[in-house]
């Protein structure tokens, strides 16, 4: 009996643990998109609430009929940044942002059925052989690139105008930058698995204290499903198409990383679970679908979760299933999901800064894998070079342009993606070309 009741209490601590890993990676994503979209604080707490749903739901299909190992899903990184530059591109254009929006739910659920064909037909290992270490590690330093201007101005509050909100909340969000990136580094044990954890509670203790005002909160309990469509019906345009399919491979080659890393992060242990790539796809197809239709970000299997598994020993699935479980519940619960939309923006914007800090230096890892000959330095040059420079030249340069060039042109890391892309495919290396730089 004393036997049962220790497994239990260990299997609920486990749950619990699997639950706060779940919500740190998608809380913060909520108050940033809600503030580039310049949505309502009502907005941001269904916001919240479709996301923790979809997030607790995917990781829940995918631990159970996908992949079949404990790696949560999350809001996929090369979302983040598409509904980030086109919101921004739609406020410089004087575009309506929900009809923005609405082109993005159409995207999310275009790459879902392009998923769910290419799993279906067995096609994703032939695709994954496209994505390279050199466009893989181009694309994520780009990525990088990108955003990093995005989240350092919503770190330390400045407006659209480009004036500084506040000196002093922007002081404390630094702050809060630079504790989550010095424990990321750091930290040791639990500090570094919850750093961002960590830096959202200090941080918006620290806002309270200062006098941060924030909207009036949900105190509804009774559960309540999310909304469908929240956005409006979904809408397609000829450059969303051409994105759908850059998004399919980008989500592909992040499915096998994370399986990859957390099959490593099992070795030795009685888990018998390999992954399966087509039930993973077929998951993530759905998973993407769902996020349009709760009008969220799409998701994919994160390889951070292997890191968090390799930490604290959690190789278990019941645990794991259980803190999505527990997830998906909460988010039904309109008064929780609306306190954490509570949440000061620059905090959000902070943790984001200091993850994707670290990207370039993992793109850059990854163009490193493989020698660099001249050739692929000459690629990664073109890619850089021309993909960084397309990203501060202004929008209104293209409206002669079809509207495919348009977004296609406007896009830096999308005109990067193709360089390296086109390059790697169509210039073959040859054997005099072999030895590295």
């Amino acid at each position: 009996m004393r036997e049962l009741s220790g497994k239990w209490f260990h299997d609920s601590m486990s749950s619990v643990q699997w639950f706060i890993f779940l919500l740190a990676n998608a809380l913060t994503l909520p108050i940033v998109i809600g503030q580039t979209f310049h949505l309502s604080g009502d907005e941001i707490a269904g916001l919240m609430q479709r996301t923790l749903f979809v997030v607790g739901l995917a990781s829940l299909l995918q631990g159970w009929l996908g992949h079949r190992l404990p790696i949560s899903n999350g809001p996929a990184g090369i979302w983040l940044g598409i509904f980030i530059m086109m919101g921004e591109v739609g406020k410089q254009q004087g575009k309506d942002l929900h009809s923005v929006l609405q082109l993005l739910e159409g995207g999310m659920l275009l790459t879902g059925l392009i998923l769910l064909v290419v799993s279906v037909f067995g096609l994703i290992n032939r695709m994954s052989t496209i994505f390279t270490p050199l466009v893989t590690g181009s694309y994520l330093m780009l990525l990088s690139l990108q955003l990093s201007g995005v989240f350092l101005k919503g770190t330390i509050g400045i407006n659209d105008q480009g004036e500084l909100s506040s000196g002093i909340f922007a002081i404390m969000a630094l702050f809060v930058f630079l504790l989550v990136l010095a424990l990321t580094i750091w930290g040791k044990g639990w500090l570094k698995s919850y750093a961002v954890l960590i830096g959202i509670i200090l941080g918006w203790i620290g806002f309270w204290l200062l006098g941060w005002e924030s909207g009036a909160s949900n105190v509804d309990f009774q559960p309540q499903l999310p909304q469908v469509f929240a956005w409006g019906m979904p809408q397609i345009s000829a450059d969303m198409v051409v994105t759908s399919v850059l998004v399919t491979m980008v989500l592909i080659s992040n499915q096998i990383g994370s399986i990859v890393a957390m099959n490593q992060a099992l070795e030795g242990s009685k888990s018998e679970n390999t992954g399966s790539l087509r039930r993973t796809g077929i998951v993530d197809s759905f998973a993407n679908i769902l996020s349009s239709i709760f009008s969220t970000v799409g998701m994919v299997p994160i390889s951070l979760a292997a890191g968090f598994v390799r930490m604290t020993g959690q190789k278990r699935m019941l645990p794991f299933l259980m803190g999505t479980l527990l997830l998906t519940g909460i988010s039904l619960i309109p008064a929780i999901t609306s306190f954490f939309a509570q949440m000061p923006a620059p905090i959000a914007n902070a943790v984001f800064l200091a993850s994707f800090g670290q990207m370039f230096g993992i793109g850059l890892n990854s163009v490193l894998r493989e020698p660099l000959t001249q050739r692929r330095l000459t690629i990664l040059g073109l890619t850089l070079t021309l993909g960084v420079g397309m990203m501060f030249v202004p929008p209104s340069v293209f409206i002669p342009f079809p509207a495919v060039l348009q977004s296609v042109l406007g896009n830096g890391l999308l005109v990067g993606m193709l360089i390296a892309l086109l390059f790697e495919q169509l210039w073959k290396e040859k054997e005099s070309e072999h030895k590295a730089l």
